[in-house]
C-alpha cells in the first residue's frame, strides 16, 4: 500500500512540474477514505474508513434509504445511531430491530465505529473522536453516499452522551437528539466522575488521555457534558429515556438489580430538571422497571422513532 501510495504521489508530481521529492500533504491537511465496502443486504453496508483524526482505520455501518437506487439524484436524511460502552459499530442491527424498523423510509441511517471507550470526544491525549465522525465521516457521506444536511442523532449509555453533546457542541447540526440510559451528567458528584475514570480504566485506556483531571480540568469536563451544555439544546427535539435499574418483564428471570441504570436515572432525572428550569421542552420515558439492557433501548427507539421521523421530514 505505501508503494502504491508513493507511485501515485511521484506520477503526479511528473504531471504537475513538481521535483520527485515533494512532500506529501500534512496530517492535518489529509482527508479521510473508504478503502473497502462490504455489502450484507441489500440495504446494509459495512465500510472501513481510514481515518487520520484517529491514525488507523474503523468501520461504519450504513442502512440506505428504500429509495436509494432508484433516486439517485437525491440527497437524503440522515440519522446517526450511536453504540453504547464496550461494544461496536454492529450493536444496534445485532441487537435490535433497527433495520426492519426504517425499511420503509427515505432515511440514510448511519452506525459509526465509537471506540470501546472513546466517549464521543477529541481525547486530550488519544484519538479524537469527535472529529472523526462530524467532519471527516460526514464529508464522505455527503459525497460518497448522498448524505444531505437534515440529521438527526441518537443512541444509547455513552451513545447517549454522544447523540446529546454532540448536539450542543455543533448548534445547528441536529434537528433531534435522543438518548437512551445515556451518561448524561458526568459530574454529578466526585464519585460519578470517578467511576467513569474506572471505566475507561477497565478499557486499557489511561483515563486522563480523556478529559484530564476531573477537578483541575474541570472546564474540559464541563465541555463535554450534557447537563453542563443544557443551554445549548435549545431548539432541538430532545427526547430522554431511562429506567428506575428494577428487574422487569423483558429482563432475564435472574436479574435482581441493576446499580448502574438506577445511577443513570439520577443523572437523567438532573438533566430533565434543568431543562424544565431552562424552558427547553423534551420528551421523556423514565420508566419502572427497567435495566440496562437491549429489550429496553429496542422499545425506546420505537417510541422515540415518531420524533426523529419528523425532524428528519419523513414522518
Amino acid at each position: 500500500m505505501i508503494v502504491v501510495a508513493l507511485a501515485l504521489v511521484l506520477c503526479a508530481a511528473c504531471g504537475t512540474g513538481k521535483p520527485e521529492g515533494a512532500e506529501k500533504p500534512k496530517a492535518s491537511e489529509q482527508r479521510a477514505r473508504i478503502t473497502a465496502t462490504v455489502v450484507l443486504s441489500p440495504r446494509m453496508r459495512d465500510l472501513t474508513v481510514d481515518s487520520p483524526a484517529l491514525g488507523r482505520a474503523v468501520s461504519v455501518r450504513l442502512l440506505l434509504p428504500a429509495a436509494y437506487a432508484s433516486q439517485p439524484q437525491r440527497r437524503w436524511p440522515v440519522l446517526y445511531l450511536l453504540h453504547g460502552c464496550c461494544d461496536t459499530y454492529e450493536s444496534w442491527t445485532r441487537s435490535t430491530d433497527a433495520e426492519q424498523l426504517t425499511a420503509t423510509s427515505d432515511v440514510l441511517v448511519v452506525m459509526p465505529d465509537g471506540g470501546s471507550v472513546g466517549f464521543y470526544s477529541d481525547w486530550q491525549s488519544g484519538p479524537r473522536w469527535e472529529t472523526f465522525h462530524l467532519t471527516e465521516l460526514r464529508r464522505l457521506l455527503e459525497e460518497e453516499y448522498r448524505a444531505g444536511s437534515v440529521r438527526a442523532i441518537a443512541g444509547l449509555s455513552m451513545g447517549g452522551l454522544g447523540a446529546l453533546a454532540y448536539t450542543a457542541r455543533h448548534p445547528g447540526m441536529f434537528r433531534a437528539a435522543a438518548s437512551f440510559s445515556g451518561i448524561v451528567h458526568t459530574r454529578l458528584s466526585p464519585e460519578e466522575s470517578e467511576r467513569y475514570m474506572g471505566l475507561v480504566r477497565s478499557e486499557g485506556e489511561k483515563p486522563l488521555g480523556l478529559w484530564g483531571d476531573p477537578h483541575e480540568r474541570a472546564d474540559v469536563w464541563a465541555a463535554h457534558n450534557p447537563y453542563d451544555l443544557a443551554p445549548k439544546l435549545r431548539g432541538t427535539a430532545l427526547f430522554l429515556s431511562v429506567g428506575t435499574g428494577t428487574s422487569g418483564p423483558l429482563d432475564n428471570p435472574r436479574t435482581t438489580f441493576d446499580g448502574g441504570e438506577s445511577l443513570l436515572a439520577a443523572e437523567n432525572a438532573a438533566l430533565a430538571a434543568r431543562l424544565r428550569t431552562l424552558g427547553i421542552p423534551a420528551q421523556t420515558d423514565f420508566y419502572d422497571p427497567g435495566t440496562h439492557s437491549w429489550p429496553y433501548w429496542q422499545r425506546e427507539l420505537h417510541r422515540a422513532w415518531p420524533m426523529l421521523q419528523r425532524a428528519l421530514g419523513v414522518g
